[in-house]
């Protein structure tokens, strides 16, 4: 019986210890997620003081990137402060080397600007001064406006095939694009300082200046497309002032703004119309309207023939009255638009702005320069005053020059403006003197051609308006549209 007695107090001596020891175990267990969670508040703490130094930081370079507007150095200079904080602080323990740089990530994103590369990471200074290529540094320039085809071609916008043709052509868009943005901020700067008063060679200098600076002109590879057209009331077209010109612009003047951007030789023509007197509305209004005609209707598979008719229809549609005077507006019946090549102003194909053209069918991947001239006069231009306007003949073979200076300016225009149009300031710029001689003789010889003033009879009023245009595999745009007109 005794030794019954001592087991059965061994057994509980036994269950004691057991308790005992579940008790210090489930006390070491709360301790240590005690710990843990005094360890978690820390890196928490830790976390939150490392992410405000990179707030921090950030913000202070974006501040000075402002100050100093380096383009190139916009994108990265807060990711640069950001690595910079966070090396001078203390790495915490665990997983949170990881946040960090999961954090890094979230700024280096919104710090390149907006991604879909329609408006610019930089701000436009005023007067404009910064490329547009820094601008938009990612390359993506804003799109013209995008006009989806209908009728027998409206299953180019869903066709496979048709996108698979456009996604080729990605480089010559992105070209024509960056010319277009800036052709649209010079000409938004033109309109707002143009007035009366002014001296035509002082407004095609500071247009041309700004113009030059926005492409960030780099020899054949960028820059104007043809010299400045500035031609006023009964001149409808190619007059810009020589040396010596002292015409000014009045109030009572039409004045037809005509200049042309180009990227890798991708060339926006484009124009429009300044009147300051608001008689002249229904001028400029009936032109205007007869453009947007054209545009609307040209597109793959459209005969020329037909745009003509449509924009003469609308043309003469309108009137105006001027001094008690009603005048027809007319179409200038021998003025076109045309097709556009790669440094070739002029492609071939011609689209008429009355009744009774070619034939001749519009094509996939054509560029095309829309634009219309209404008249109060004949509707019928001449050449006349003293030309400005001079192009190399883009099929011009090897021809022999017997004089060195015709030889030497050839080589002046081969180095400077290739086969676009030139004018001769823009040889004055370069420094040529005593060229007139030397010009005759290249253009005597068929290397050169001139293209004189084109001027309805005198006394009349004639207005220009006209848009760059690519009738890509999928979609027309209308490169060169902007929010003016």
């Amino acid at each position: 019986m005794a030794t019954q007695t001592e087991e059965v107090q061994l057994a509980h001596e036994g269950e004691e210890e057991e308790e005992e020891e579940e008790q210090v175990v489930a006390g070491t267990a709360e301790q240590s997620k005690k710990k843990k969670k005094k360890k978690k508040k820390k890196k928490t703490n830790a976390n939150i003081d490392q992410e405000k130094q990179v707030d921090d930081a950030s913000q202070d370079a974006k501040t000075a990137n402002k100050c100093n507007g380096n383009s190139d150095q916009k994108t990265n200079d807060g990711d640069e402060v950001a690595n910079n904080a966070d090396e001078g602080t203390e790495q915490p323990e665990g997983n949170d080397t990881t946040s960090s740089k999961k954090k890094k990530k979230k700024k280096k994103k919104t710090g390149g600007g907006n991604q879909d590369g329609s408006k610019p990471t930089l701000k436009q200074t005023d007067p404009p001064t910064i490329p547009i290529c820094q601008l938009f540094p990612d390359g993506n320039y804003p799109a013209g406006q995008i006009e989806e085809y209908t009728g027998s071609a409206s299953y180019r916008t869903t066709s496979e095939e048709k996108r698979a043709l456009d996604m080729m052509n990605s480089d010559i868009i992105s070209d024509i694009r960056q010319a277009a943005e800036a052709h649209r901020q010079t000409r938004k700067y033109v309109q707002n300082f143009i007035k009366p008063g002014m001296t035509m060679i002082e407004i095609c200098e500071k247009l041309e200046e700004t113009s030059r600076k926005l492409i960030n002109e780099n020899g054949l590879k960028a820059g104007p497309a043809f010299p400045t057209g500035c031609s006023i009331n009964h001149c409808a077209a190619h007059y810009t002032p020589n040396a010596g010109d002292t015409t000014v612009l009045k109030y009572d003047d039409v004045c037809k703004i005509d200049f042309g951007t180009h990227v890798n030789g991708r060339i926006i023509d484009c124009a429009f119309t300044v009147t300051f007197n608001p008689k002249f509305d229904p001028l400029v209004n009936a032109v205007k309207d007869a453009t947007n005609t054209g545009i609307r209707e040209a597109g793959i598979d459209v005969r020329l023939c037909d745009i003509g008719e449509r924009i003469q229809e609308v043309m003469e549609s309108y009137e105006i009255e001027l001094d008690g005077k009603v005048y027809p507006i007319k179409p200038i019946r021998n003025l076109n638009g045309h097709s556009i090549s790669q440094y070739l102003i002029h492609a071939g194909k011609t689209v008429p702005i009355v009744k009774g053209g070619e034939a001749v069918k519009m094509e996939e991947n054509e560029f095309y320069a829309i634009e219309t001239f209404g008249s109060t006069g004949k509707g019928i231009v001449h050449d006349d005053m003293e030309t400005s306007h001079y192009m190399k003949n883009f099929d011009a073979g090897h021809v022999p020059l017997r004089t060195a200076r015709a030889k030497q300016l050839l080589n002046v225009i081969n180095q400077n403006f290739g086969t676009l149009a030139f004018c001769r300031r823009w040889l004055d710029r370069l420094g040529q003197t005593k060229y007139l001689l030397a010009l005759k003789s290249l253009c005597d010889s068929g290397i050169v051609d001139p293209y004189p003033p084109l001027c309805d009879i005198k006394g009349c009023y004639t207005a220009q308006f006209e848009h760059t245009l690519l009738l890509r595999p999928t979609v027309k745009e209308v490169i060169s549209r902007g929010d003016d007109y």
